[in-house]
């Protein structure tokens, strides 16, 4: 059972590290941002009470996305292992985290840091936005949402360092080299596939 958290700047590659690293260890990958663009997609009871929310570059509410979070933890192929991408961003949020897995009796194996350069972070998400026609990508919000990062999520890589849980990967580069940093930073704490 492997349960990894990736934690990282929106645009520093969680989301395609995740793909990779949950291909490679057989687990899902959970991403509360592809959740909530799912049912806004779909225009579901949560889906539009999140479009708002997102389209101005705020995070969903803490209670919203616990309730989230925690039920799919407790779907079948979750039971195995997962890899996070995108939760917990608050301390409220890692508490939560910490209740849900202490109810099954386990905890996170390892937290990877992706560190990216803001201004690279900043030109691969307006790419995106080009390329994907994602509305809540402006260059306004992105710097929003970098700003709401440093001020709410940075703080959990302390939470998570005490617990000598984090491994900090450079996340430039090609992705194949991005990918192969973060599994020799997994393997140095024993954590293969």
């Amino acid at each position: 059972m492997t349960r990894l958290l990736l934690i990282g700047p929106p645009g520093a590659g969680k989301g395609t590290q995740a793909t990779i690293l949950a291909e490679t260890f057989g687990i899902p990958a959970i991403s509360t941002g592809d959740i909530f663009r799912a049912n806004v997609a779909n225009q579901t009871e949560l889906g539009l009470k999140v479009k708002a929310i997102m389209d101005a570059g705020e995070f969903v509410p803490d209670d919203l996305t616990n309730a989230i979070v925690a039920d799919r933890l407790r779907e079948a192929d979750a039971a195995g292992g997962f890899l996070l991408d995108g939760y917990p961003r608050t301390l409220d949020q890692v508490n939560e985290l910490d209740r849900v897995l202490a109810e099954d009796g386990t905890a996170l194996d390892a937290v990877v840091q992706i560190v990216a350069d803001t201004e690279e972070v900043v030109s691969r998400l307006l790419k995106r936005a080009r390329e994907q026609g994602r509305t809540d990508d402006t260059e306004d919000v992105i710097r929003h949402r970098m700003h709401l990062y440093a001020e709410q999520t940075a703080p959990l890589i302390d939470v998570y360092q005490k617990r000598d849980l984090v491994l900090s990967v450079d996340g430039l580069g090609e992705v194949s080299v991005v990918t192969e940093r973060i599994r020799e930073s997994l393997a140095s704490r024993g954590i293969t596939a």
